[in-house]
């Protein structure tokens, strides 16, 4: 099983330790790349696809690392949207 199948089959069961840093490696699989807007930004992010051009926008997590439930039930509706899930 690849790291990509681990971290899709990660995410898929939503659990309580899901890390930005596994979304950013995740969507990186997906050929998705990490925007920040400017130096005002602050932990506002955007992932876009190259492809498609599609957007996945989510706050990035402090001070800890580790993504809200809302944030994992938004990333896995916008994979399935894609088709990607």
């Amino acid at each position: 099983m690849s790291r990509k199948d681990k971290l899709v089959r990660k995410l898929l069961q939503r659990p309580k330790d899901f890390t930005y840093d596994e979304l950013v490696s995740l969507l990186g699989y997906f050929d998705y790349y990490e925007i920040k807007k400017g130096k005002t930004g602050g932990s506002r992010r955007a992932f876009v696809q190259q492809a498609t051009k599609h957007v996945i926008r989510l706050h990035k997590p402090h001070p800890k690392n580790i993504l809200k439930r809302y944030q994992i039930d938004e990333i896995i509706d916008e994979l399935t949207k894609t088709g990607l899930l």
